[in-house]
């Protein structure tokens, strides 16, 4: 039988014990207040109307809601949430190790607890943030026809030895060498190599592709400095997906199915994201763009142009060629003492001479051979680029043993004058420089009045430096640059993969060549820390609605106000049949203490139940993301926020 609203429900027993009191046609919601009663007070789950509270208390209220058979399915259990029975342990003060407002924040609300250095664990209303962010991503992966399986993070480094990846990712690589069953074994920073081996084992016909798979897992990086709060982890949740095709076409198309789904999801996030071109780095292939959220808390900076037609990250950056100053009167080259003076900044204060006078010379070793790299002194050789001009898997400076055996000198005195039997690349703006200053590749020497052409040959030549201040994009614009965070990567691997795992099938014509693979990479935590780097106050967090913790955050004052208490209750109700997620706030504290807690975890709506309020017949109804407030009838809150919601 139905009870109707606010009817109470006579206790069967008097002995301190369980009871469970189940509604057949009805989802049942109580309140008991802790200020009142203690604080043994157990939520409903208003899914199954089963509700188990301990018995031997007085005055308990119970109301009974109609069954909510329209209620969308979120991936997150729907109970009455009270905060006095929740676990959501804020802190008015901030951690000193904490330094970016997320990582601030995120401990502070009470989201997070480091266990360990890059290793988090998400408490309630955290871990509900990183469940709606991943319904997200799996909505719109699934969306763009993307199908979902599970790969282990125990991975055997044979994989990554048939790619050459064991050297290219080098420390960051965690192996597991400690028990004779682990030998030869890592824990996955990501899961390419692992995906194309199922694919190798099942796939074999161009009828079977193309095929994209997609797994919401942890990763594991071993970082040296992790910092910056989920920023920079050792342990990280990633959405990670890979398409494979049987031509360069069907790659552009999931590719762009792909890119299209990545920017559904920020732009449900609530992320203010640029899409810009991107280096590949260890992963490889022949394209990429990057998903960046500008913010001073990023360790990463992209490179836009002024009028907005081009934008990549630093490492990726392509700027305009540097112009040939006015031609000057070549200087007699000069061998000069410069005892004790190695770095670019000793040597230009002893010749009084400006960095960009001077001509670095960087010698690296590209896959076990010596080779050179010439930049301007005001400029960084940019390894990204040089590994990608050389083709090289594995590219690290060169120890000075063989700087000696190179150049004749100790570091900080090579030079390309008399430099030869290796290569030497030259970046473009050393072509333009005149009368330079550079080593004389002879210890405690340099040369001045160094020109190209005279003193040494330029025969290779190509863009090897980060992008500056001052640079041009290739149609003149200025670049403006920015800090940020990448949140997102999209790659097309082409047949790096396929090619060194022989994953291969038969096309139209019976032919055995090479899978054609892109792969697609988000980080679940870094959304988290994005939003709030781009959306917080002095105050705390600024969720959006979609990925709040709750949508809806009512604080009761007066809480041992009989009335105030049944309309919370009644609008929670409401709220929770609309199809709303609601936190109530029944403690008894102080109505100060109490908002300064709602505008730190960051609640998008606040609705507050006061006395006063109602005997004036109205609720306050708040954005977080505002100042002011609204005065509104108790039963014209559902429709009010509904409102708001749809224009959201």
């Amino acid at each position: 039988m139905q009870m109707p609203m606010g009817v109470p429900i006579a206790r069967k027993q008097a002995a301190r014990r369980l009871q469970r009191v189940v509604f057949p046609q009805t989802h049942a919601l109580s309140y008991h207040s802790p200020a009142r009663h203690g604080t043994d007070c157990n939520a409903i789950n208003v899914f199954t109307g089963i509700f188990t509270a301990p018995c031997g208390q007085s005055s308990f209220r119970y109301f009974a809601l109609p069954a909510l058979q329209s209620r969308p399915a979120t991936g997150i259990c729907a109970r009455l949430m009270l905060w006095s029975r929740y676990f959501i342990p804020t802190s008015k003060e901030t951690p000193a190790d904490a330094v970016v407002p997320s990582h601030q924040l995120m401990l502070r609300a009470g989201m997070l607890r480091q266990i360990a250095a890059g290793a988090y664990a998400y408490l309630p209303i955290g871990f509900r943030v990183l469940q709606k962010v991943k319904n997200i991503v799996r909505e719109e992966m699934n969306r763009a026809g993307a199908i979902e399986l599970h790969m282990p993070a125990m991975q055997p480094l044979d994989l990554w030895k048939e790619t050459g990846r064991d050297e290219a990712m080098g420390e960051t690589l965690i192996h597991l060498p400690d028990k004779s069953f682990r030998r030869g074994t890592v824990l996955g920073p990501t899961h390419e190599e692992v995906v194309t081996e199922i694919v190798r084992a099942y796939v074999n016909s161009y009828k079977q592709l193309p095929v994209t798979l997609y797994q919401i897992q942890t990763k594991f990086r071993d970082e040296e400095r992790p910092k910056s709060g989920v920023l920079r982890t050792r342990e990280f949740l990633m959405k990670d997906a890979y398409s494979f095709n049987p031509t360069l076409e069907s790659l552009n198309e999931s590719y762009e199915r792909m890119y299209q789904a990545y920017c559904r999801i920020y732009e449900r996030c609530g992320l203010p994201y640029v899409a810009v071109e991107a280096d590949s780095g260890a992963i490889g292939g022949d394209a990429s763009h990057e998903f960046m959220v500008v913010t001073n808390a990023g360790e990463d900076w992209l490179v836009r142009a002024k009028d907005g037609s081009y934008a990549a990250n630093v490492e990726r950056a392509v700027m305009a060629p540097l112009e040939k100053t006015a031609s000057q009167e070549q200087s007699t080259l000069a061998e000069v003492h410069t005892p004790g003076k190695a770095t670019i900044d000793e040597v230009s204060a002893l010749l009084k001479c400006s960095p960009a006078d001077m001509i670095k010379t960087i010698i690296y070793e590209a896959d076990g051979s010596p080779v050179v790299a010439l930049v301007r002194g005001d400029h960084e050789v940019n390894e990204a680029k040089l590994r990608k001009h050389l083709d090289a898997v594995s590219l690290e400076l060169a120890s000075p043993e063989t700087i000696q055996k190179l150049t004749g000198a100790n570091v900080g005195f090579a030079g390309p004058v008399g430099l030869n039997d290796v290569r030497i690349i030259a970046d473009q703006a050393v072509s333009t420089m005149q009368n330079a200053v550079t080593g004389a590749n002879k210890t405690d020497y340099h040369y001045t009045g160094v020109n190209s052409g005279r003193d040494f040959n330029i025969t290779e030549s190509t863009d090897l430096r980060y992008a500056v201040e001052g640079d041009r994009a290739l149609n003149g614009s200025p670049f403006v640059f920015e800090k940020c965070i990448e949140v997102g990567h999209v790659f097309k691997l082409g047949t790096k993969y396929s090619d060194a795992m022989k994953a291969t099938f038969l096309n139209e014509n019976g032919k055995s060549i090479p899978i054609i693979m892109g792969c697609y990479g988000i980080g679940v935590n870094r959304i988290m820390a994005a939003v709030i780097e781009s959306s917080h106050d002095e105050n705390g967090i600024r969720w959006p609605a979609s990925i709040a913790p709750f949508t809806v955050h009512i604080v009761a004052l007066d809480t041992r106000d009989d009335t105030v208490m049944s309309t919370a209750m009644k609008i929670h109700n409401e709220l929770e049949a609309s199809g709303l997620d609601v936190l109530l706030d029944d403690r008894d504290s102080r109505p100060g203490f109490k908002f300064k807690d709602a505008d730190l975890i960051g609640i998008p709506y606040r609705i507050t139940v006061g006395k006063r309020g109602l005997a004036e017949g109205i609720v306050e109804f708040k954005l977080r993301s505002s100042d002011d407030v609204q005065k509104v009838a108790p039963d014209q809150v559902v429709s009010l926020l509904q409102d708001h919601l749809a224009q959201s």
